[in-house]
């Protein structure tokens, strides 16, 4: 098909425009002011919300609300009192790779802030997702993502304390999980993934540093060994208006 405008093939169909032309006041706004985000530099200052109003004419609301989706998307983010460009989304590989590996191949610094790491007997419901053995004793290590000291995510990880019994004194909770595991002569096998879009707890939302109102990517993986024995249980919350991902796939 051809596309109007030059449109991309990734944008929305006709720009999202429906057939009969009628489009909500808000929707032609955000339109607008995507298209002058799209010149501007990260980091950018954007006119004030009375300013847009004066400019396209419209009520202040409408402009908060064309605002509010640019801010979901991730093509603004609030900067004090003001509103700024954001940069592109972070994008992750649906993979065995790490999440240091994802970041550091975009050019930015990977880093983790330990939020707890813990043991207790493994629950039975842990039991049954991953094949480890109810009450054997597991780890539970929570950290915050970070990329460039920006906080992005929310990392859980579930592992037998059998496997890693030294993990609460030679691990650094800032380096890879899976570079320490590596270490320990422990290699990964496969892996199964589930991706869902939630939103965050009052406490995610704390820890991560955003509103709980802010959608987030939802991962979960059990992961096993070469030998098919259960080595982890990963939850990971990925903010959404900082990343996307990508895979491979193969006929």
């Amino acid at each position: 098909m051809d596309y109007p405008n030059d449109q991309a093939p990734g944008a929305p169909v006709r720009s999202g425009i429906p057939e009969h032309g009628r489009i909500p006041k808000y929707y032609a706004v955000k339109a607008r002011v995507d298209h002058l985000v799209a010149q501007l530099p990260e980091g950018s200052a954007i006119p004030t919300e009375r300013d847009l109003a004066e400019e396209y004419d419209v009520a202040r609301e409408t402009v908060r609300q064309a605002l509010r989706e640019l801010v979901l998307e991730g093509k603004l983010r609030r900067q004090g009192r003001g509103t700024v460009v954001a940069g592109p989304k972070l994008e992750q590989p649906l993979s065995l790779a790490s999440y240091t590996e994802g970041v550091r191949r975009q050019g930015r610094t990977p880093g983790r802030t330990l939020v707890t790491l813990d043991r207790f007997p493994c629950p039975d419901a842990l039991a049954v997702e991953t094949g480890l053995t109810r009450g054997e004793a597991v780890w539970h290590l929570e950290r915050v993502l970070l990329a460039d000291d920006e906080r992005v995510g929310l990392e859980s990880t579930y592992v037998a304390v059998a496997r890693v019994p030294r993990l609460d004194t030679d691990f650094d909770p800032d380096s890879s999980f899976y570079a320490y595991l590596h270490s320990q002569d422990i290699v990964f096998g496969d892996a199964d993934e589930r991706i869902e879009t939630v939103l965050a707890t009052p406490r995610e939302a704390l820890l991560i540093g955003t509103p709980p109102a802010l959608p987030m990517l939802l991962i979960h993986r059990v992961s096993r060994d070469t030998s098919g024995a259960p080595l982890e249980r990963v939850r990971t919350l990925y903010r959404g208006d900082r990343f996307s991902f990508s895979a491979h796939l193969g006929g």
